[in-house]
């Protein structure tokens, strides 16, 4: 769990990297601190940059990066790779592989060494990696399967840039507002976050998740797909799809507990939580597990979570997040997003993972579940309409015209409408915040519909039900694009590693082809079945058997009060309006502040680009870090012991 950077000139015969050149990428480096305060180390050669701050969790002692592997490769890696030990074994075997450390990034550069591309499937955890050959000059560079772990790309005259984050890259790009993508703008209005490969910056792009590219100066970047996750339903025994997850899990579990440091567990309400922090427990009795919430009545999920780590035996730390908090903190929450997210949920993670980093240097996390397994009630829509969608395309049409005709609010004409519109135009995403007539009216550009996005993803899904093609959408956008964002920018910025347990190959295989009846079936209130049913007897039956709540935030209370003033001066003094009517959305604030209908996600979400746009464009808000450099896990603190953080 690190921060990389890398530069490869793009010159025939480089020569030596001046010192300006130097002094700008490591300042560029130390933004990525928080990323890993363990250890700094830079490698500069002919044409070529390599830095590193690493956070220390496996091999602690050695290990050290960049790494250099059989007089060939130099290699900078973010991430863990959960089966080192036995491809280490394999590639001994196999090749006669010698080894001067006792971890996983060597065990990555070998396998790439010896297996190239083939590697990629067989690594079994979160990774992005830089790999320089410098026998041939080519650079190559590859994100996990999922997009648990980030790389962004920035290629110039010069040469090509990579990075953890898209700070380390800023400064070698033009001005952000020189440069604003108003296409990836127009998409963050619509799903929440700007979907990959984009980013707000025109030049800087994100490898996509399952990805790779081939990079030679004058050859420029040649990306490949090496991985697609596809939820294919067949035909199974329940039986034997409950046995499989169980087993899945379990056994992912085990693997990600792995480390040479305190590992701990976050845990909220919900089974998916639950169900890591179960099997945990069973690998280490005294694990410690974390849960935050808000002192509104109806938006903490502290009481639930503390009774199952009573029944797990487990202890639990609970954090409990202030109005002020928030007012302090959100600046610097959007400042390491690098684009915005809008998804409130990132801000009790941020002091979740600030408590937890106090006491574990890891923390496992259920990431994932819903996407793979049905955790959305939204995936129940297709099952409630399927009666609507059968009908002959002339009686739909009349269907839809009628609803048209129907006064708003009107019993009836929501179903109607939303059984009338194609899957494709109906749903985009989970959070899908502006739709297209109403992002016509905030926008003072014209841009793409959202379909740019999704409708390859429909079309590649057209041989399976509607539920299976509403999870694809979401394992390609709103997983990598929000999860899995805010799960790593928010641990990251205490120095805490998050691993997510269901995100792996065993567990994936063990979900693609679960049927819609086993992950929804008719008459059940619940979602994930097939998951709940796996956890029968290790998941305490109370949180087995409940809805599913999310990570309740105030978001509508914190509109109506001294946030809310915050916002509206926000808006006010914004210098965005030539992107966005900002008039318009300070209406929907007040109408929201009056009592009126909730328009708190659609506030919200252009509140967060505007704040970020203070930052990064105008820069009217300057952000100092707050954090300080984690304390070594010896010097970790346990409960009872003074520590100031923060």
């Amino acid at each position: 769990m690190c921060g990389l950077s890398a530069f490869v000139s793009s010159r025939p015969d480089p020569g030596p990297l001046d010192a300006t050149f130097r002094e700008a990428f490591a300042a560029a480096l130390a933004t990525l601190h928080h990323r890993g305060p363990d250890d700094t180390q830079i490698e500069f050669g002919d044409g070529f940059a390599f830095g590193f701050k690493r956070l220390a969790i496996i091999d602690r002692e050695h290990s050290v990066q960049p790494l250099s592997y059989a007089g060939r490769w130099t290699v900078v890696f973010n991430g863990e790779i959960y089966n080192y030990r036995e491809l280490r074994a394999e590639l001994i075997q196999q090749h006669n592989a010698v080894f001067a450390t006792e971890g996983d990034s060597e065990v990555l550069a070998a396998a790439f060494h010896y297996w190239g591309e083939a590697a990629l499937p067989r690594l079994r955890g979160m990774f992005a990696f830089v790999a320089y050959d410098h026998r041939t000059g080519t650079l190559h560079a590859a994100r996990d399967a999922f997009g648990i772990k980030p790389l962004y790309m920035l290629e110039t005259a010069d040469g090509l840039f990579l990075g953890s984050e898209r700070k380390a890259l800023d400064p070698f790009a033009a001005p952000a507002g020189a440069a604003l993508e108003t296409e990836s703008l127009a998409h963050y209005l619509t799903f929440q976050f700007v979907p990959d490969p984009m980013s707000l910056h025109r030049h800087i792009r994100r490898l996509p998740p399952g990805h790779r590219i081939i990079w030679t100066p004058g050859g420029g970047v040649r990306m490949h797909r090496w991985f697609r996750p596809s939820l294919r339903p067949l035909r199974v025994e329940p039986e034997d799809a409950y046995s499989r997850i169980r087993e899945a899990l379990t056994d992912s579990v085990r693997a990600h507990m792995h480390a040479h440091v305190p590992v701990g567990t976050f845990l909220s309400s919900g089974v998916d939580s639950s169900a890591i922090a179960a099997l945990a427990a069973r690998e280490k009795p005294d694990l410690h597990a974390f849960t935050a919430g808000f002192a509104a009545q109806g938006y903490s999920e502290i009481e639930i979570a503390q009774d199952t780590a009573d029944q797990l035996g487990i202890r639990l730390t609970p954090t409990v997040v202030s109005d002020e908090d928030v007012l302090t903190h959100l600046p610097r929450i959007i400042q390491l997003l690098d684009d915005p997210v809008a998804d409130p949920s990132l801000i009790p993670l941020f002091f979740l993972a600030r408590t937890a980093s106090q006491f574990v240097t890891v923390v496992l996390s259920g990431e994932g579940s819903d996407e793979l397994f049905g955790g959305y009630t939204i995936y129940r829509e297709p099952l409630s309409l399927e009666k609507v969608d059968r009908l002959p395309p002339g009686m739909k049409r009349g269907l839809k015209h009628l609803a048209e005709v129907l006064p708003e609010g009107v019993k009836g004409r929501s179903f109607l409408e939303r059984g009338t519109t194609p899957i494709e135009q109906r749903y985009y995403g989970n959070a899908r915040i502006f739709d297209p007539e109403e992002k016509a009216r905030v926008m003072r550009f014209t841009s793409q519909p959202h379909t740019a996005i999704t409708a390859h993803l429909y079309a590649e899904t057209a041989d399976v039900d509607h539920v299976a093609s509403m999870q694809y959408v979401d394992l390609h956008t709103w997983l990598p694009g929000d999860i899995l964002v805010k799960a790593d920018r928010m641990s990251m910025a205490h120095s805490l590693e998050l691993r997510v347990p269901f995100l792996d190959q065993q567990v994936y295989a063990a979900a693609a082809g679960l049927p819609t009846d086993l992950k929804l079936p008719p008459g059940v209130t619940t979602t994930k079945h097939a998951l709940r049913e796996a956890m029968k007897g290790i998941v305490p039956e109370s949180v087995r058997s409940a809805k599913k709540l999310g990570f309740p935030t105030p978001t509508r209370l914190w509109l109506r009060g001294p946030i809310g003033d915050w916002v509206d001066h926000l808006l006010a003094t914004s210098q965005a309006g030539d992107l966005i009517d900002l008039e318009y959305v300070r209406g929907l604030l007040a109408e929201h502040r009056a009592g009126g209908a909730d328009r708190s996600r659609k506030v919200w979400t252009v509140a967060m680009f505007c704040l970020w746009h203070a930052i990064a464009v105008e820069k009217s808000i300057v952000v100092d870090n707050p954090l300080p450099s984690r304390m070594v896990p010896a010097q970790r603190q346990e409960p009872g012991l003074s520590h100031v953080f923060g």
